[in-house]
């Protein structure tokens, strides 16, 4: 090889958080959760393969107005955004296809700001080949991917390059509880120097038909979306549920402001999930939570970051005021 030549650099980057020790596992959540008195699993297992998928025809139905309204309010302020930023690198949290996303890499590549796009998604494939197709469509941009879990990975991710924007987008928030929330928006703010920022995306409080109705369609796509929690048991688990005996559940929590979905036994259950020893059971009409999705006030998430050590910045709303995407800065 002459020594004259030049190998560029590779444009997508992998790494892997999940080698790490102590990453907490689907077994580790169900014997937490199913062992409870009020049984209980995080939202994150709803995500395989199959559940991703159902996912995106959920964000088509509808009733379902989070994915196009948030989207809408992308197309309609994203210059300003960015104007606003000067962001050169956006990492996405939860970044699946960056279907929404491209709305902003849009807007910095004609402000001509983009260099990098760091992508955190439990699913390696999912960060290839969205990598693959970014690199393809926005010349010169370096993509970095980061196959892990963004509540436990985010110190794996690469020294910013340039002035960065971190998206975390679809209302996904409102997943946490209050306390594991501001923990959470804490753990982003350690992320950002003083001229980076945190675009948020917050579904808001509407009325409870609304809302209702986006967890529980007509066509009951969501109710398969949940019960897929418990294919999902069965397939890493060795488990035996019978997912039909189960109903979807879908209820507006007016004290707490959130919607829960849960998975109610339709009569008394035996379950047992072989790979980790653990029979479980359920009496009729026992209840397994499968999610939360917190709605707020512009009040309520100012309180937020506020207690996390970060500022509002900017406020973006539909002319409705249903959904709504927060410009945040460190305090």
């Amino acid at each position: 090889m002459s020594p004259r030549t030049r190998i560029a650099p590779p444009r997508v980057t992998v790494d892997h958080a999940f080698e790490d020790a102590g990453t907490r596992t689907l077994a580790e959540d169900a014997l937490d959760g199913l062992t409870q008195p009020f049984k209980e699993l995080p939202p994150k297992h709803l995500y395989d393969g199959r559940g991703a998928a159902l996912f995106e025809q959920i964000c088509e139905l509808p009733e379902y107005y989070p994915t196009r309204t948030e989207r809408a309010i992308l197309e309609a302020k994203a210059d300003e955004i960015i104007a606003r930023t000067g962001a050169g690198e956006l990492v996405e949290l939860g970044s699946g296809s960056a279907t929404k996303t491209r709305v902003l890499l849009d807007a910095m590549a004609r402000a001509g700001t983009l260099e990098r796009y760091v992508a955190v998604d439990v699913t390696e494939s999912a960060i290839r080949e969205t990598g693959a197709r970014l690199t393809r469509e926005y010349p010169g941009l370096a993509v970095h991917g980061l196959i892990g879990d963004f509540e436990r990975h985010l110190g794996r991710l690469p020294p910013a390059g340039a002035r960065r924007l971190v998206v975390f987008l679809g209302g996904t928030i409102g997943n946490f509880r209050p306390g594991a929330r501001r923990r959470f928006l804490r753990s982003i703010g350690t992320l950002l120097d003083g001229d980076d920022r945190l675009l948020l995306g917050t579904d808001l409080v509407k009325d409870r038909a609304t809302l209702v109705a986006a967890y529980d369609d007509a066509a009951g796509v969501t109710a398969l979306f949940n019960r897929n929690m418990l294919d999902v048991l069965n397939r890493e688990l060795d488990g035996d549920f019978e997912p039909s005996e189960y109903e979807h559940v879908a209820l507006y929590d007016e004290q707490n402001e959130w919607i829960e979905m849960r998975l109610r036994a339709r009569s008394p259950q035996t379950v047992t999930l072989a790979s980790i020893g653990l029979q479980v059971r359920f009496a009729a009409g026992e209840e397994l939570r499968t999610e939360i999705s917190a709605k707020f006030t512009r009040p309520r998430l100012e309180a937020d970051l506020a207690a996390s050590d970060l500022a509002l910045d900017a406020w973006y709303t539909d002319e409705r005021g249903w959904f709504a995407l927060s410009l945040a800065r460190p305090a």
